[in-house]
């Protein structure tokens, strides 16, 4: 299906095209100067001495964990309304999620209470992610974290160019984990970075998102580096200069089409505040605006919604399901271990939101779910 109003849409034009060509042109495609343009202009963007680009967030999220030393016995705190890429790069680490409720139905990150609640002697670490691009609660987190002994990873793959405290997000915990797929704000069509208060911690990514070479084919063929040394197992988790290439030309719209979603998400409140069958999460609260999430006050409002929505030809869609809930997670804890969410996933809306959608369709959008809402 064709959708006329999509959930999510990219920013791409003449200087995205230009940078492509001028890869193209250069006839070195895979990782090499442009990469490492890309991971000095976001280190300046976040204000840190340096950052690795990897192949997707995920990746970063998996090397995040590697490096922070996560294997068999350990756990990490997670939050359970996330996308299941969380809790899966600790399983791919050795290690076992645990999943920790969100704060309430007016802010969806993960609560720091039930954090602590769930920190044992096997606990590790904590990643927190910043749910459509809101900042967590990281005073209580890192406070946590540090009373306990544990890194805190920060999850900004919805919060790029979001701050907290004047600090960008992602910059905070020991690690920060940033994805740049085809709905994000920024985008490289796959694609990641990672952040590291640590320089042997981003040493040791940087190593092993290339099977552990000492060398990468661009140092042996723009240097005197004729061999390389293995000395760690690692991963294929190489990025493009394809996929750098647009990421440069990206970061340098982001903060104005951060803005623009912003305004778009004002938009929306503005359209929903005088119905109270539809609340949104985070209320006037400012971030990366890479959601438009709404709740409704009945989950069988839901699928009224949506059906309502996709009659007209709008995408919708739901952010997320619980991750303890699924069959591969469910058997570190049931229904009813976090109630928040798996209210919240039960009533939630995900309606469209991007850089370019202009105030026209999101009256349009408001419209017809107020008018589905009504007609109940």
């Amino acid at each position: 299906m064709v959708w006329r109003i999509p959930l999510s849409d990219v920013d791409l034009g003449a200087e995205e095209r230009s940078a492509v060509i001028r890869v193209l042109e250069s006839g070195w495609l895979t990782l090499g100067p442009e990469v490492r343009a890309f991971e000095q202009e976001f280190a300046a963007f976040a204000h840190v001495g340096a950052a690795v680009a990897v192949s997707s967030g995920t990746a970063a999220l998996h090397l995040a964990c590697v490096a922070l030393g996560v294997g068999p016995g350990d756990e990490v705190i997670v939050p359970t309304l996330t996308f299941v890429a969380t809790a899966n790069a600790v399983v791919m680490a050795g290690g076992r999620p645990v999943f920790a409720d969100s704060v309430g139905v007016d802010d969806l990150t993960i609560d720091p209470k039930e954090v602590e609640r769930r920190i044992t002697s096997s606990t590790r670490g904590v990643i927190c992610m910043h749910y459509g691009g809101y900042p967590c609660r990281m005073d209580l987190l890192v406070d946590i974290c540090e009373r306990h002994g544990l890194f805190l990873v920060e999850d900004a793959a919805h919060a790029p160019g979001a701050t907290w405290d004047g600090a960008l997000l992602g910059s905070i915990g020991q690690a920060g984990c940033f994805s740049f797929s085809g709905n994000k704000n920024m985008i490289t069509g796959e694609g990641g970075m990672v952040l590291a208060t640590e320089p042997a911690a981003l040493d040791r990514i940087r190593l092993m998102r290339s099977h552990g070479m000492t060398a990468t084919s661009w140092d042996r063929y723009s240097s005197n580096a004729w061999d390389y040394d293995v000395v760690v197992p690692g991963f294929n988790y190489r990025p493009s200069d394809l996929a750098a290439a647009l990421g440069r030309t990206q970061l340098g719209k982001l903060r104005r089409n951060n803005a623009l979603r912003n305004a778009l998400l004002d938009r929306y409140r503005k359209g929903f505040r005088d119905v109270p069958e539809i609340t949104m999460p985070f209320g006037d609260a400012s971030g990366a605006g890479h959601l438009a999430v709404i709740l409704l006050e009945r989950p069988e409002l839901r699928d009224l919604v949506r059906k309502a929505l996709a009659a007209v030809g709008i995408q919708s869609s739901v952010h997320y399901p619980p991750v303890h809930l699924f069959l591969h997670h469910s058997g570190a804890s049931g229904h009813g271990e976090c109630p928040i969410a798996e209210d919240v996933a039960s009533r939630c809306v995900s309606l469209p939101l991007y850089a370019t959608m202009g105030q026209e369709r999101v009256d349009e959008v408001a419209h017809h779910v107020v008018s589905s809402v009504s007609s109940a």
